[in-house]
């Protein structure tokens, strides 16, 4: 089958309305003949456009199979904070490779999984101990949210088994995190009344919004395991940001009631809001703290759910149905504890934490301009993430083509264009990314507001 047929049938088999004459020339036939049997995430498959035929990576820089070249503005969905490829975690999923890929959990130990948890009980807030792993964001949250519930059934208290969340908040597609996900606004609306419920509440921001959530926990304090948010930025569910003194408020409510506080750091942590982890910004240790994405520099996958002695103890027993029975068959990984460890080891010698800060400046000015523009309604920068918030989204086909037509890998969603680029991203690099958004926003705005 030839480049182009392939392309076609492909086209046809996932109804690609939008696959351009020169993208089809450029496809390769394993992107033809392959097409027409994979689910697409996050994407409706009857009218999705055809993906870009990736050959591969390096630094910030995705190379398609027809020869363009894309800066990655997203790090992949926020996981490479060291870019593509780097050759110091290469070469240690190599070593690891020949010596073990992988061995199950469950009886047995090896040695870069108990390095990385001890180098992450060192790194982490102060308190922060035991290291449960798993192989995702999601399931960190799934096993935290197992652990709070059987915390207290554990400590022989019943009824503690709702959680309170936030409005906005995304915490995973697995059906317990979508549970404490926005569910009224956010993508998993469908699953409305099919999810546990729990409470569904706005992150509180004055001092009497703060003094309600204070009066809604005191008064529910005997149904409540748990408060779960994702610590300063809310991300996927429109990147709302909340201040480090609000974050400490909310830590002190919960510690007055004895409420567990879990924090969500699968998106913020590893620096990208400017300090190692988010929670460090208001100076709190969370009774549990959900770790992904960026964990392994987003070279394989892997989760971490990272709880304090008390609630480890909770679970010591001579009863074995106090254990926490959860144990994924790919936990702790050897592959992904070793790239995790790679990671560590970059951020001990290299500046992560400079060049957010270099990221944040840059954002901050290079952004503002968007904010004069007809339909844009705000404009907004926290750590190395930039935000251009739309009053409505239209043409979001429209513009991610348009960002890909300037060379940048930028993926629109919700009403947000944003970026959330690698920490080791050149100045160049990132000018051409916010040159990019300025320009197309720009755009899109004489198109469509």
């Amino acid at each position: 089958m030839t480049g182009r047929s392939a392309s076609a049938a492909s086209a046809e088999a996932i109804g690609a309305g939008r696959v351009a004459p020169d993208d089809e020339a450029g496809s390769p036939d394993w992107l033809g003949d392959g097409i027409g049997h994979i689910w697409l995430p996050y994407a409706q498959m009857q009218t999705a456009a055809m993906p870009l035929a990736v050959a591969s990576t390096e630094g910030v820089r995705i190379r398609l199979s027809d020869g363009r070249e894309l800066i990655d503005a997203l790090a992949s969905w926020w996981t490479a904070c060291h870019g593509y490829n780097h050759p110091h975690i290469v070469g240690e999923i190599k070593r690891q490779a020949e010596i073990m890929p992988h061995v199950m959990f469950g009886g047995l130990a090896h040695e870069p999984a108990l390095i990385l948890a001890r180098r992450l009980a060192a790194i982490l807030p102060d308190g922060l101990e035991r290291v449960f792993f798993s192989d995702s964001g999601s399931v960190a949250v799934e096993v935290a949210l197992k652990m709070a519930v059987q915390f207290w059934i554990n400590r022989g208290v019943a009824g503690r088994k709702k959680f309170i969340a936030f409005r906005h908040a995304y915490h995973g597609d697995t059906t317990g995190a979508m549970a404490v996900s926005d569910t009224e606004d956010g993508m998993h609306h469908l699953f409305k009344g099919t999810l546990p419920e729990h409470f569904l509440l706005e992150v509180p921001r004055t001092k009497s919004e703060i003094a309600a959530l204070d009066d809604f926990i005191k008064g529910r304090r005997d149904e409540i395991a748990g408060l779960i948010i994702e610590p300063l930025v809310q991300a996927a569910g429109g990147f709302k940001f909340h201040r480090p003194d609000t974050l400490a408020a909310i830590h002190k409510i919960c510690a007055r009631h004895d409420v567990l506080f879990i924090a969500d750091e699968v998106a913020t942590g590893f620096g990208r809001t400017g300090t190692l982890f988010a929670c460090e910004a208001a100076g709190i240790t969370p009774d549990i703290m959900c770790l992904s994405k960026a964990l392994t520099g987003g070279a394989i996958g892997l989760g971490a759910t990272v709880a304090t002695e008390r609630v480890f103890d909770a679970f010591l027993s001579d009863d074995p149905e106090c254990a926490l029975m959860h144990g994924p068959s790919y936990m702790a990984n050897p592959l992904a504890a070793a790239a995790a460890n790679a990671s560590l080891d970059l951020f001990e010698r290299e500046p992560r934490l400079d060049q957010v800060l270099a990221i944040a400046d840059h954002l901050q000015g290079a952004l503002e301009p968007c904010r004069a523009l007809a339909g844009v309604k705000d404009v907004r920068c926290f750590g190395a993430i930039g935000v251009v918030e739309l009053d409505e989204m239209r043409g979001l086909d429209w513009l991610r083509d348009r960002f890909v037509g300037e060379g940048v890998w930028l993926r629109p969603f919700g009403n947000v264009v944003y970026t959330m680029p690698a920490l080791v991203i050149s100045d160049d690099e990132l000018t051409r990314v916010t040159d990019a958004m300025v320009k197309i926003v720009a755009e899109w705005s004489r198109k469509f507001a």
